[in-house]
């Protein structure tokens, strides 16, 4: 496969053996494309953006809103409706802090998923906390789907908010969460998506959804760490106060007060993180370049290839069956523990994660300490499964 070489890291060894890098749900690789872009920038145009007359400063700035443009034609919005954020985490934040605060009081209900990130869930318990609000969880069914008669049954209660991811990251389960925006949207819930596992994989059109939040990190989705995307619709984003306060933010300073500038710039103050932003474009047009279409085939290849070879290991339980699921295998092996089985793979070269996940309720859900999870990306193959079958097989014979 073509755009395999344009990873260079995979072409290492890790304690002697070729790497096989299948962590891709934590972070992916990052591309020739990507890497190069961070060079030239830093070479070529270094300089503050928006605020300067001088040629770096107007050719930063003309490439950082460019991105920005790119990423909103990507996602079905417009460009004032996005904006850049430290990652999925950091936006969710900023929604709690923002909207979140001024429409949630003392009796409301947030629900979140059983499945969430600890990033989609966290932040509203403490906004609940705060304001005296109540929380609960859509519960997760045995194949790792959501009960929809029991999410139903929530917004009866016409919860304020519902977040929920598009694609589990401990999982890899996809979420009808189409269909849900409409039933939370008919009882006047607002709805959070969190996107960070779903962008690589799939395509996401945030007015086809509905959204009326998106979120995700770069990272996810080979760029670069520390940026992501908030998407908002422009109403609700026009009617929520700024977070943070500094430069950038503002249209006027005065010593009694200040006044806050336009969408998108109202929420991002201070210098941002101008490669970040302009490297993420990178990324997205990296992914446009192979079609997503094209990673949506071939990572469904692997997914079926892996779980059918690992289905073979006496003992292994796969967690998350439904058959609506993207490129992650969960997994267990009886009489042993995931972070031995994750030490030993990695010895002979295999990186995969182990735990809970940062999705703890979700493991104690199924009464479990955390799972083996192998990931993939555009840039694995079904010889890198047949690698991971073989090291697992090795790890399991030497812990039972």
């Amino acid at each position: 496969m073509e755009w395999r070489e344009q990873f260079p890291i995979l072409k290492q060894q890790v304690n002697g053996k070729p790497l096989v890098y299948m962590d891709n749900a934590a972070t992916t690789q990052k591309p020739l494309a990507v890497i190069k872009a961070m060079e030239t920038y830093y070479k070529q145009y270094n300089a503050n953006i928006h605020r300067g007359v001088h040629k770096l400063a107007q050719v930063a700035t003309e490439a950082y809103e460019g991105s920005r443009n790119l990423i909103a034609e990507h996602l079905g919005a417009n460009s004032k409706e996005i904006i850049f954020t430290m990652g999925a985490t950091d936006s969710i934040n900023l929604l709690a802090q923002t909207w979140g605060r001024q429409n949630v009081g003392e009796g409301d209900l947030i629900v979140f998923s059983g499945m969430e990130h600890h990033s989609n869930m966290v932040p509203w318990q403490m906004l609940a906390q705060e304001k005296g609000a109540k929380t609960a969880h859509i519960p997760v069914l045995e194949d790792g789907s959501l009960d929809q008669e029991a999410y139903k049954t929530l917004l009866d209660q016409k919860p304020k908010l519902v977040a929920m991811n598009q694609v589990s990251n401990a999982l890899g389960v996809i979420n009808p969460v189409k269909e849900m925006i409409a039933q939370a949207h008919e009882v006047g819930s607002i709805v959070i998506i969190d996107g960070a596992q779903a962008i690589p994989h799939l395509h996401v059109d945030v007015k086809e959804l509905d959204a009326d939040f998106y979120t995700f990190s770069g990272h996810k989705v080979y760029g670069p760490t520390g940026i992501g995307v908030l998407y908002g619709k422009e109403a609700l984003l026009d009617a929520m106060p700024p977070w943070k306060g500094g430069g950038e933010m503002i249209a006027t300073v005065t010593y009694e007060g200040s006044t806050y500038n336009t969408l998108p710039h109202k929420f991002e103050a201070g210098t941002p993180h101008i490669e970040g932003g302009i490297v993420l474009g990178e990324a997205i047009k990296f992914v446009r370049s192979i079609g997503l279409e094209n990673i949506e085939n071939q990572e469904n290849e692997l997914l079926d290839y892996g779980t059918k070879a690992l289905e073979s290991i006496d003992g292994l339980r796969i967690f998350g069956t439904t058959t609506n699921k993207t490129s992650v295998i969960s997994f267990l092996v009886d009489g042993t523990h995931p972070y031995d089985v994750g030490t030993l793979m990695d010895q002979m070269g295999i990186a995969v994660r182990t735990g809970h996940h940062c999705a703890e309720p979700l493991m104690n859900h199924f009464g479990i300490p955390g799972t083996i999870r192998a990931s993939f990306a555009c840039y694995n193959t079904k010889e890198e499964i047949n690698l991971l079958l073989t090291a697992l097989n090795k790890a399991v014979s030497m812990l039972r």
